[in-house]
């Protein structure tokens, strides 16, 4: 039986302004296998977003249990939250949030210079990744040298430069033209390949079909949860 990497326990997630409660996710079980592929959908006011927030330990849900890789995150200090963050999830984002001034190179090697590593070190591992999303060539450009999608490149690499065991992309697609986003979905479907466990946030179905499981949202509960085989079974 393949191993539960991400598991979920009637997640609740709410927001409070003043006394009023505004309830935005209401009872989210489910599991994420270790290797899968899955998509995360939904509307905007879904609860996607607040969702993929709690997946990647960036905040803490109101009710229920988050047990990742085998800890319970889900009552977790921030301090602890940070270090298990670190070590276990890749972010890549829309806006990819490189810093303007340094290289490629020097962008994906940042996040080792948090975990103590030696520059000699961080900067082969740097070299590594970036030969993985092939811009080897280009590691001494900054940002502003570079097109979407070198830069949306770059911060796939910084997100791997760690070994995370999962990857998160929100909205990695939103700024980039139609065939550099089939490029970037071709190295997610290679990361996958490697062993990783892949999460998508998109609202774009093209995009959300390169996964081979697709969780929607509505109204902060989840509307379906269906898998490759299934959509071919049912024509949809």
């Amino acid at each position: 039986m393949p191993q539960a990497i991400i598991h979920l326990e009637n997640i609740q997630k709410s927001y409070f302004m003043g006394k009023q409660e505004l309830p935005v996710l209401k009872g989210i079980s489910m599991n994420i296998l270790k290797n899968e592929y899955v998509a995360l959908m939904g509307p905007s006011g879904s609860g996607k977003s607040t969702l993929m927030n709690i997946l990647g330990c960036l905040d803490t849900p109101t009710g229920g249990k988050y047990i990742l890789n085998e800890q319970d995150v889900s009552q977790m200090e921030d301090n602890d939250l940070a270090e298990v963050r670190n070590q276990e999830i890749g972010f890549v984002f829309q806006q990819f949030n490189l810093l303007p001034r340094l290289t490629a190179l020097e962008n994906v090697a940042l996040p080792l210079v948090y975990a103590g590593m030696s520059r000699k070190l961080r900067t082969e591992k740097a070299r590594q990744v970036l030969e993985m999303v092939s811009l080897t060539d280009r590691s001494h450009h900054k940002p502003n040298e570079l097109s979407g999608g070198q830069c949306q490149r770059v911060a796939i690499a910084r997100a791997l430069v760690n070994d995370p065991s999962i990857i998160l992309a929100d909205e990695p697609t939103g700024n980039l033209d139609s065939k550099t986003s089939q490029e970037i979905m071709e190295i997610f479907g290679d990361i996958h390949n490697r062993g990783n466990t892949v999460i998508l946030v998109t609202h774009e179905e093209d995009i959300a079909n390169h996964a081979h499981r697709i969780v929607r949202l509505r109204d902060g509960i989840i509307e379906s949860d269906r898998k490759k085989q299934e959509f071919l079974v049912h024509g949809t």
